[in-house]
């Protein structure tokens, strides 16, 4: 089954392990055949345990980057949902927008979202360009709202 090479006391000793029945091992010990009984399984970790160090938020951790869709939006303010960069824009400072306009497209995770306005009103500014990279809750397009 297996074998093993040990030192004791200075002493080599080829073993390998013949045969185990219930408690019972039948083990070969440099050619003499031993019956001994096992008490306890001694089994090695095969894998280290890992001990990671608790992860604290950087930054504003009292803010959430992004409202729940559930929730009232900013005032205004269209934020990035996820990291990505902007692909292109649909819309000038001054344009007026309704709630589902297209404001922008961005890529994100090898994907292109389009973000849409979630109020209505008058562009006040856009905070993006077209090839910048941004992260989630950074504000992408101020909406002056109605």
């Amino acid at each position: 089954m297996r074998k093993y090479k040990f030192t004791i006391h200075g002493n080599a000793y080829d073993v390998e392990v013949l045969t185990v029945e219930d408690n019972i091992a039948e083990i070969d010990v440099n050619g003499s055949i031993y019956k001994v009984e096992i008490h306890q399984e001694v089994k090695a970790q095969k894998t280290p345990k890992l001990i990671r160090k608790a992860v604290e938020p950087s930054g504003d951790s009292d803010k959430a980057k992004t409202s729940k869709p559930s929730e009232k939006q900013g005032a205004g303010n269209v934020k990035a949902p996820l990291p990505g960069t902007i692909l292109s824009l649909h819309k000038n400072v001054g344009d007026l927008v309704k709630v589902g306009d297209k404001l922008l497209v961005m890529e994100a995770m090898k994907m292109e979202n389009n973000i849409n306005a979630h109020k209505e009103g008058k562009i006040l500014a856009l905070k993006c360009n077209v090839g910048d990279s941004v992260l989630e809750g950074d504000v992408l397009v101020e909406i002056e709202v109605n």
